[in-house]
């Protein structure tokens, strides 16, 4: 019973968590003019909050014992499935645009300002539900016809198991994973060597330390000035390192979040898909599909509040609840915000 209440309440908490940071990456986006170019990333949100309002409390009566009294008709279960299958595949196809929306910013900002308009963004989102729900009807319409009802425990692909299924979760994770994961580390990884090439940019020495305004020659005055020389690389060379491992950080925490939400999910559909006999996912099923549903409550930070714009307009919308004076202050800070700043700025 203790194990029960954990886990329900656990479940609570990841649904409320998503509807509220998402709620709050979306208003600053969508209050923010300037903010327009993180269209991808407000897209990301638009979908984990439906993940949060429909699949998520949908998961929770699914894998809640206090629900098992819950049947699922025929059309109710395919509904379920559907609205699983869509929404994975849009969050995940969203994270792989924004990684490569990310890498022509940072590598090709001049073809990144030419090219990326708002109809391209729109033709983007399109892309995205087109290929969700294209994927969401080939394993829905041709679904094997069960029995008439099911637990609302058992309404998952394993609710009528088959060739079919095998073929559905094998494409399924092919296009909605493996080639996603394929794109995301070969984007984060040149993105890396950028980041790491510009924090190994050697640092020009200020004029005065290089040309002083009377030379002197005498042995004095060139000790002074190797040793001013030395320790001004001596800070240089810690900064470097520290930005360099900051890039190594943030890409290890982004790849890595991906990883450990969707892997765990897929390699176990995949394995249960191939092997013989795998009528049900019982418990495990249950474990991996809320590893991955965790995804839609930490993506509006690992995409959203990490970036120091959207946290500063954050804060600045918090003062301005506590009825803290903005006024002139808050018209200047959007006007003044860059808008050259980048994710290759938040790495250093």
């Amino acid at each position: 019973i203790a194990q029960e209440v954990v886990g329900l309440f656990c479940m609570i908490l990841l649904t409320l968590t998503a509807l509220v940071a998402n709620i709050v990456v979306m208003v600053i986006i969508l209050k923010t003019p300037l903010f327009r170019k993180f269209i991808f990333v407000c897209h990301l949100c638009v979908v984990n909050l439906l993940s949060a309002i429909f699949l998520m409390p949908l998961g929770i009566i699914s894998s809640s014992s206090c629900f098992n009294w819950v049947i699922y008709s025929i059309a109710e279960c395919k509904a379920v499935i559907f609205l699983n299958i869509c929404f994975i595949s849009a969050s995940i196809l969203t994270i792989s645009i924004i990684s490569v929306e990310r890498y022509y910013y940072i590598v090709h900002p001049l073809r990144y300002e030419v090219k990326m308009t708002i109809r391209l963004a729109v033709a983007g989102v399109i892309f995205i539900w087109f290929k969700s729900v294209l994927i969401t009807i080939l394993a829905v319409v041709a679904w094997p016809h069960g029995n008439g009802a099911t637990s609302a425990s058992r309404c998952t692909v394993y609710w009528s198991p088959g060739a079919h299924k095998k073929v559905f979760v094998i494409l399924f994770s092919i296009s909605c994973f493996i080639l996603p994961t394929i794109i995301i580390l070969a984007v984060y990884s040149s993105i890396y060597r950028v980041a790491r090439t510009a924090s190994l940019q050697q640092v020009p020495v200020p004029a005065q330390a290089v040309a002083p305004r009377h030379r002197c020659d005498s042995l004095a005055s060139q000790v002074t000035i190797l040793t001013a020389r030395i320790l001004m690389l001596s800070r240089l060379i810690p900064d470097r390192l520290l930005g360099s491992n900051k890039a190594i950080l943030t890409l290890v925490l982004i790849v890595g979040q991906f990883l450990c939400c969707w892997l765990p999910f897929f390699a176990f559909h995949l394995h249960s898909s191939v092997t013989v006999g795998t009528v049900g996912g019982g418990h495990g099923e249950m474990v991996v599909t809320w590893i991955a549903y965790s995804s839609f409550a930490v993506n509006p930070f690992f995409y959203g509040l990490l970036n120091r714009q959207i946290r500063e307009e954050l804060a600045r919308l918090r003062r301005s609840c506590l009825n803290h004076p903005l006024g002139q202050e808050l018209c200047l800070s959007i006007s003044e915000a860059s808008v050259q700043e980048n994710f290759l700025q938040f790495l250093q």
